[in-house]
């Protein structure tokens, strides 16, 4: 009998511990416990420094300094994001570059989660002509935000003289935890793009600049737009030099040839038709 009281007693205990935990997830700790106004601004600079240090944790510096002895922001186009990886070191570089990159977002966004939670409020407003429209107030707020400190970080990097990527791999993932079928819809109009042009960068700026209207369509209005924006205007502005040598035709075109591995062990391009004419 009391083996079967404490069997019941663990149970309930496991419910309560999960029920915690998914309120947790739900409303964050800032909500959950309702805590002052000093205290949530200071879960907001928690939120974002954290974010924006994870985001400075740049892969493609990393792995190109420490296996390769090198820095790819000396290569290709300066950055230090997965394509530039691609072309200068090969695959297995770029992959690892893209997840790290990735699951760095993954954690940022997350922080945001455990402090303020991603449920949302549903406001009404009576628009013109005596419309009622709903807006979103609060949606998504913390991991926005983390996940945005995060894109921040990566592209202007503390730990490396603030000389980063064009956070395109961070932005993906973080639409990806936020909105997945959004972050599916943009990745689709990425693919199509750069299958088309053998443009990574036209995929890339086209895919960040419908963003913002896919998010509105699936959610409906809210703060989070507001952040879609901002993140779409900050990705096409890391793209300007791109988006010049595009504009010149002097843009470098993607290759899905394979590649040769070099004296030094990374994998060297194989030129496409287009650089071999040069």
């Amino acid at each position: 009998m009391t083996t079967n009281k404490h069997f019941l007693r663990n149970i309930i205990n496991k419910n309560i511990k999960e029920k915690n935990m998914l309120e947790l997830l739900e409303f964050g700790l800032v909500h959950k416990y309702e805590f002052s106004a000093a205290i949530t601004v200071t879960g907001y600079l928690i939120v974002i420094l954290s974010g924006y240090l994870l985001g400075s944790l740049n892969a493609g510096i990393i792995i190109s300094k420490l296996a390769y002895r090198d820095d790819i922001r000396n290569h290709g186009s300066g950055g230090a994001g997965a394509t530039n990886m691609l072309r200068t070191y090969g695959k297995s570089a770029a992959a690892l570059t893209f997840f790290f990159d990735g699951f760095k977002t993954v954690i940022a966004v997350f922080i945001g989660i455990i402090f303020f939670g991603s449920s949302s409020d549903l406001v009404g407003v009576e628009g013109s002509m005596g419309l009622y429209v709903g807006i979103y107030v609060g949606l998504y707020a913390g991991p926005y935000i983390g996940g945005l400190a995060a894109i921040i970080g990566h592209a202007f990097p503390v730990y490396y003289k603030f000389k980063g990527g064009k956070s395109v791999a961070a932005t993906f993932f973080m639409v990806l935890c936020t909105e997945p079928v959004v972050a599916v819809a943009c990745l689709l109009i990425f693919i199509a793009v750069v299958w088309w042009t053998k443009y990574v960068s036209v995929g890339s700026v086209m895919s960040v600049v419908v963003y913002p209207l896919i998010l509105n369509r699936a959610t409906g209005m809210g703060t989070h737009n507001l952040i879609a924006i901002f993140i779409m205007l900050l990705v096409a502005f890391l793209h300007r030099e791109n988006i010049k040598r595009v504009w010149a035709g002097k843009e470098n075109k993607i290759s899905f040839k394979s590649k040769k591995k070099n004296k030094a062990g990374a994998e060297e391009p194989v030129p496409s038709q287009e650089e071999e004419e040069e």
